[in-house]
């Protein structure tokens, strides 16, 4: 069989391993890669020339994609759909034998114990804390989509009751026709507008996709304070339960977290950091207690669990300041979100690339007495010096460069030091992605756990 790969990332890369060396492949991808396999059976194809910051999938050279005629069955990561159906009209014979791994994944799975998470932000907290509760119950659980194991990897070891707990993004969901037995909503806010999506109600539907393909017996759980999510889970035929509220987890009027009129553990107790993780623990736990009731074992288990890399992740203490990691925070929302999960004297690391999205609320946030100091970093400096200005902040607590890409993280940690003091709080929440300073959100993190850890105490 001739094969087809369109990109080279985790998902095709899975695919690759999945069907093995015994077929010829194609492989199409954005950019040379230093990790493409080698082969007499392997063809591959590239655009020669340095993609510009920013999302795969977008580019406006598809040449890369001339040579797939001759494929039996072409597999494309999610997030290069958009820049293929600008190549291939939707009638055309090319879509009758393309599919995701997800597709794939899907249709071979021995097991329907499926529960899908996607949203704006929360996916990675939510989806790693689901599987941690089914597992502690003694199931077979197994985490992946954009974390964990790839889909393809864990079909063989999969029987008809393990459960897999799924991260799923809009780029997988966009145009996909299978939905999960549980599907959870999240919290849904503008993100990729304009860079991929081009209208918020593109990137709403494409998650909808993760309820609308349910059946009467299956489950769609949603945050009913948001009406996207709301809306999306209302497109399934399924059983709807919120989170936040009865009959789903919510905090009652003592602090508790309660399913069932049953209280599992005080908020004051969870393991994770801010008010918003609140929301991802009830999510969370809405959808285990649909499978199993054990308060005991819940309650042990969102004690212990203090999240996922990158996500308010506390690094160090150096001379009473506390250093805190939110690299995976890449709109402003993140930013305020942080923000607001502490009540400390804040000195914040801002910027990075500019993908237009809207500063306004954060900027207000930032005029609070709480924001001790600011620091401007990536190309985005210049334009949110301006909104600043315009928006009455005080300009004497923001540090930038003229240039602001020019920053290293030795020389941004050395200005955040030179402003924070005993008892403050140093956060990394950007609320812009990391191209032009950074390779992406991990090494950005990386980097600032790495300097951080090097320190010297007074």
């Amino acid at each position: 069989m001739r094969i087809g790969l369109v990109g080279w990332g985790v998902e095709t890369k899975s695919a690759y391993e999945y069907f093995g060396g015994s077929h010829s492949y194609v492989i199409g991808n954005e950019e040379p890669r230093s990790d493409f396999p080698n082969g007499e059976n392997i063809e591959i194809h590239y655009i020669d020339q340095a993609r510009q910051p920013g999302l795969v999938g977008n580019v406006s050279d598809l040449s890369y994609l001339d040579f797939y005629d001759n494929c039996d069955l072409v597999i494309f990561q999610g997030a290069a759909r958009k820049n293929l159906e600008l190549k291939f009209p939707a009638d055309h014979d090319f879509w009758q034998k393309a599919k995701t791994g997800l597709d794939i994944f899907f249709e071979k799975s021995p097991t329907k114990n499926i529960i899908g998470i996607t949203g704006t932000k929360g996916k990675g907290t939510t989806t790693s804390l689901t599987a941690e509760l089914l597992s502690a119950t003694g199931l077979d659980v197994r985490l992946g989509g954009n974390i964990g194991i790839p889909v393809l990897q864990m079909l063989d070891t999969l029987t008809p009751d393990s459960w897999v707990v799924l991260e799923l993004s809009n780029f997988q969901l966009y145009k996909f026709n299978y939905s999960p037995h549980i599907a959870i909503n999240l919290m849904i806010i503008p993100e990729h507008i304009d860079e991929w999506h081009k209208t918020m109600k593109d990137y709403v539907d494409a998650k909808r996709n993760l309820s609308a393909h349910q059946t009467s017996s299956d489950i769609s759980i949603f945050l009913p304070s948001n009406e996207y999510s709301r809306a999306n889970a209302e497109s399934s035929p399924g059983k709807l339960i919120p989170y936040t509220e009865p009959p789903g987890a919510f905090i009652n009027n003592t602090g508790f977290v309660e399913i069932d009129h049953q209280q599992i553990i005080h908020s004051s107790k969870v393991g994770l950091i801010g008010k918003h993780n609140l929301q991802n623990i009830c999510a969370a736990l809405t959808a285990a207690w649909q499978i199993k009731n054990a308060p005991e074992i819940y309650q042990q288990v969102i004690t212990n669990f203090k999240g996922l890399e990158h996500r308010l992740q506390f690094i160090r203490e150096v001379n009473g300041v506390k250093y805190y990691d939110d690299s995976f925070g890449t709109i402003p929302n993140t930013a305020q979100v942080a923000l607001d999960a502490f009540d400390q004297p804040k000195v914040v690391i801002l910027g990075g690339h500019d993908k237009g999205n809207d500063w306004t609320e954060l900027i207000e946030r930032l005029k609070q007495e709480d924001v001790k100091h600011i620091v401007l970093i990536g190309s985005i400096t210049f334009r949110l010096l301006k909104e600043m200005e315009s928006a009455g902040l005080d300009m004497h607590k923001v540090s930038f460069r003229e240039n602001g890409n020019s920053w290293t993280m030795l020389s941004i940690i050395d200005t955040v030091n030179k402003e924070a003091s005993a008892g403050d709080i140093v956060l990394l929440s950007t609320g812009a992605s990391s191209f032009g300073l950074f390779e992406d959100y991990k090494d950005r993190g990386r980097q600032f756990a790495q300097v951080v850890n090097s320190l010297k105490p007074a």
